[in-house]
């Protein structure tokens, strides 16, 4: 049976879907970020591929599935907060692989997680269909055999990979849809007009993803819309990898030390974390 603590997580990420506006789930990278985040007083938290691959000195999608899952399990305990996880393509191409990573990824505590339907293969970037659709076939029924709410996301990746084929997007997240997602997904939207029609298309809570660049609509516009979640992905520790690189720059360059001006203050952000 799972833990008390994991039913109501699960059940509060649930309900967080089905408010009249979008909420937005930031994406901490480590327990430090994960804990300011809570501090802020956001509902829900994600992981970034993207962003603890970045923390470990390598490149998005180079990190394995047991790796991960122990990054999962971290950022589980170091907050209170619901916590969905970003896994990838579920680290396999055969639906029974893609179910067994739900299963372990539940395990740690998770109440959410997404499956994308990119390969990881450059010649071939973009699952055939009918095997996505498999794959999140197999992913929601592992999800929803599970003895409290875990909600999944199935994402389609086109729109990343250089297939900005908005029709085809909206009919791999309608089968997607069919296969039992709870909530649907496809990073890289560009206009208000394309995410509207995803929307529209659509019965189940979609995701879209600020942070990208050529693509910034807030809180209010994206309700509008209709979108019920809003994630940043690696944008947030972009953000603070920019700044490191911007104060290295600066002493590198100028042996100066303005960049200290901007930083949290030492006995701020000791605070914050004394209070965790």
């Amino acid at each position: 049976m799972p833990h008390q603590a994991q039913i109501h997580k699960g059940t509060a990420f649930r309900a967080l879907h089905q408010r009249p506006e979008a909420f937005i789930i930031p994406n901490p990278w480590d327990i430090g970020s994960a804990r300011l985040l809570a501090y802020l007083g956001f509902e829900a938290l994600a992981t970034t591929s993207a962003g603890h691959a970045f923390s470990l000195g390598q490149q998005d999608g180079t990190i394995d599935r047991e790796q991960v899952l122990q990054h999962v399990e971290t950022l589980v305990a170091a907050t209170d907060l619901p916590v969905s996880a970003d896994l990838e393509n579920g680290f396999g191409d055969a639906p029974e692989t893609v179910a067994e990573t739900i299963r372990l990824a539940a395990a740690t505590g998770l109440v959410g997680g997404s499956i994308e339907d990119a390969t990881g293969h450059a010649d071939a970037p973009i699952y055939d269909i009918g095997l996505a659709t498999e794959r999140i076939r197999a992913a929601a029924e592992a999800a929803h055999a599970l003895p409290y709410p875990f909600t999944l996301t199935a994402r389609c990746e086109n729109f990343l990979h250089g297939r900005p084929d908005l029709a085809d997007t909206i009919r791999r997240l309608q089968a997607y849809q069919e296969a039992g997602a709870d909530v649907l997904f496809a990073p890289g939207l560009k206009t208000p007009e394309d995410i509207s029609a995803v929307v529209r298309a659509v019965d189940r809570p979609v995701n879209v993803v600020m942070g990208l660049q050529g693509m910034l609509m807030t809180r209010a516009e994206l309700s509008e819309l209709g979108v019920k979640r809003i994630s940043v992905g690696g944008a947030l520790a972009r953000a603070a990898y920019g700044a490191l690189l911007r104060a290295g720059r600066e002493m590198r360059e100028t042996g100066s030390f303005e960049f200290a001006n901007e930083a949290v203050s030492f006995k701020d952000i000791s605070a914050i974390f004394a209070s965790n």
